[in-house]
């Protein structure tokens, strides 16, 4: 079963924050970070009210395709009844701070030819990650869970 979970885990990095954009919105910044290896950049818009981030901010972000520990898709309960399915299983959402659902909707392969960007949105808000193909394989267009906790 624990393969089938990691799987269910398309990304998996450590991110700092570089920069925030100018506020243009009340409740929304842009995230600009950098992994900690230096490979991938991601620029995310979050809802500062429920996740707020400052500049030097350490990020684990996951990208996943269910909630579920064991992996299994969400399918038939829907992904709002993660926590209240009273098993007392939990979900992957328990060890994070902020989670969206979304879809990736859109690649990009970069200039150098071995980077590519991959656009996702989560009702709105948007992420753009840009690393190594290698890096960023796994992802495919597909809905996802976007999981991010300060480290």
């Amino acid at each position: 079963m624990a393969a089938m979970a990691s799987d269910a885990q398309l990304f998996e990095d450590d991110f700092r924050v570089n920069k925030l954009s100018d506020p243009k919105y009340d409740r929304v910044d842009r995230l600009y970070c950098t992994s900690i290896d230096g490979q991938t950049s991601m620029k995310l818009d979050i809802n500062k009210e429920l996740f707020p981030c400052a500049i030097n901010d350490s990020l684990h972000v996951t990208i996943a395709t269910t909630l579920s520990l064991d992996g299994t898709k969400d399918d038939e309960r829907g992904w709002r009844d993660t926590s209240k399915s009273g098993g007392g299983e939990g979900s992957l959402a328990d060890g994070y701070e902020y989670v969206c659902y979304g879809k990736i909707y859109k690649f990009v392969d970069g200039d150098n030819g071995r980077n590519i960007q991959c656009y996702t949105s989560f009702g709105g808000l948007l992420m753009a990650l840009d690393g190594p193909y290698k890096k960023l394989t796994p992802l495919r267009v597909d809905y996802v869970y976007l999981l991010v906790r300060k480290n």
